[in-house]
């Protein structure tokens, strides 16, 4: 009988415990003997050595993805290596994945049979979806929402850029590697609010 594979995508806003999930899965899938095998891209450069580390402290060793990674081979030589067949892949920042690396995972589920799940943010400061996750909702078998909330109460969806002064940056490059410092998550609402009052102080007279 052949395997049946899956193809996850797990998304949520900076600060949802999207990374703790998946420390806690790996964790889970150790004690129960299940093999697997964590990945996350390069671009994150907060880190010098290869691990996945989450906000509250816990990390564990990881394979990096670099640009030009083809994961569908990577994931078939670490079995070779290993001798064994590893059921699970655990994804980290999944957002920076290319579209054709997503495919390359959706290959490994597909004929392979393992099962993939892949973390990450839906969208970047200016509410446009990154290349990774609009190719993971096109593709993905299922698709889940790690829900967080404003500070007003509401579902955070938009990962603002801050800058020293805590105003919400509007411009820039799409790719910006940053924490607490550099990005708050909110609600629609509060984001658009928070940019009408910026524009507005902007376009006061000087006194």
């Amino acid at each position: 009988m052949n395997r049946i594979g899956k193809l996850y995508f797990r998304y949520g806003t900076m600060g949802s415990a999207k990374t703790a999930m998946l420390l806690t899965t790996a964790y889970n899938f150790e004690e129960r003997g299940m093999p697997y095998a964590c990945f996350k891209p390069r671009i994150d450069t907060r880190e010098a050595k290869n691990v996945i580390r989450s906000r509250i402290g816990i990390e564990r060793e990881c394979q990096w993805i670099y640009v030009d990674t083809d994961l569908y081979n990577e994931a078939r030589k670490m079995m070779c290596d290993r001798g064994q067949m590893i059921e699970w892949f655990l994804i980290d920042e999944a957002q920076f994945l290319s579209a054709e690396q997503v495919d390359q995972l959706s290959r490994l589920v597909d004929d392979m049979g393992c099962n993939v799940i892949c973390y990450g943010l839906r969208t970047d400061f200016q509410s446009h979806l990154f290349e990774g996750s609009r190719r993971l909702f096109e593709i993905a078998d299922t698709i889940d929402e790690i829900k967080s909330t404003c500070t007003c109460g509401h579902k955070t969806i938009i990962n603002a850029r801050i800058d020293s002064n805590g105003d919400f940056v509007e411009e820039g490059d799409q790719v910006e590697i940053g924490g607490d410092d550099r990005y708050i998550a909110v609600c629609r609402k509060c984001w658009r609010n928070k940019r009408i009052e910026q524009s507005s102080r902007d376009m006061l007279p000087f006194e």
